[in-house]
């Protein structure tokens, strides 16, 4: 069976923190280390916030506000300290371009673990037309590794499991997608998945 369809996750692998500087500033400025402040905005931090905007029990501006409660800050703050949080990510263009490469004789789709703002960056940085199916677990309030958000996403694409290829940066997502029987590469860096998907497509 031929490969017809293949899906990246966005956070980790598309997008992804290369400069830890903006990040450790941050964490300096409430006397936190770099794993605090990311544990407050990403892990179990803030009443579990971060989780629960990732799939749509909160939106992305109530968990930034439990974020400011944590930091005892106003609320007013939350912009400045978005963009410093996030003021090392990079876009990987170069993988966005070898997606737009894939088609039309493939499908290209996204498959990510993300708050309800997501769509809305990716139209405003210009990559959302990469995709042809965009699956954001805020949006089906169901979050990676449940099976059912790799079978919403197939099933926007309409294509088989073993029909598809899936790039992730976490073991567990990995699994599950070969579960059910898609092919799961782990991204490690750019250029090893590249190689890696050119072998296989």
């Amino acid at each position: 069976m031929s490969i017809r369809a293949v899906f990246f996750d966005l956070g980790g692998v598309i997008v992804r923190t290369e400069h830890q500087a903006p990040r450790q500033r941050l964490a300096a400025q409430f006397g936190m280390d770099y794993e605090d402040i990311e544990k407050l905005v990403f892990g179990g931090g803030a009443n579990n916030s971060a989780a629960r905007a990732s799939v749509g029990e909160i939106t992305e501006q109530e968990h930034w506000l439990n974020v400011m409660k944590a930091l005892k800050l106003p609320a007013s703050d939350v912009a400045r300290v978005r963009e410093e949080f996030f003021g090392g990510d990079i876009i990987d263009r170069n993988l966005l371009e070898f997606m737009r490469s894939l088609k039309p004789k493939r499908k290209v789709g996204a498959i990510s673990n993300a708050w309800d703002g997501l769509r809305a960056y990716m139209e405003r940085e210009k990559f959302a037309d990469v995709f042809d199916s965009i699956v954001i677990s805020a949006e089906i309030k169901v979050a990676k590794p449940a099976e059912k958000i790799y079978r919403i996403a197939l099933e926007q694409l309409q294509v088989e499991p073993n029909e598809a290829v899936f790039v992730d940066d976490m073991p567990a997502n990995i699994e599950a997608c070969e579960k059910i029987g898609m092919k799961g590469i782990l991204f490690t860096d750019a250029e090893s998945v590249l190689k890696q998907l050119k072998a296989i497509l």
